[in-house]
């Protein structure tokens, strides 16, 4: 594959790794549109929650629980955004499931 998320989970690219275990990472996000801004993404490669199996569920139920018990290590004590892209129509960028993670600051009530 030439997915770049799936290199950098296997370290053949470079990343600001903040976070790892057997079912996802989280980076640092290499343009910032917050004062945090992180990738959680899925060790697991599917495109999409579209794409997700029932398996692929639940490992992302146990990601996102794993996000909230990291939220003051990571600088997001005073609240988050959690967004994911999904497609063409939703700007996503790289066919591989993964959620942006905003915050450390007061966000716009604007999502985009």
């Amino acid at each position: 594959m030439d997915c770049i998320f799936c290199k950098i989970i296997k370290g053949e690219v470079p990343s600001s790794l903040l976070y790892e275990d057997e079912y996802m990472i989280i980076i640092k996000d290499i343009s910032p549109q917050a004062d945090k801004h992180y990738l959680l993404i899925p060790k697991r490669h599917y495109q999409s929650i579209v794409h997700m199996s029932g398996y692929d569920a639940f490992v992302l139920a146990k990601c996102l629980r794993k996000l909230g018990e990291l939220t003051e290590e990571l600088g997001l004590g005073g609240g988050f955004r959690i967004a994911s892209n999904v497609g063409e129509n939703g700007c996503q960028s790289v066919p591989h499931l993964h959620f942006h993670i905003l915050g450390g600051e007061k966000l716009s009530e604007k999502m985009g």
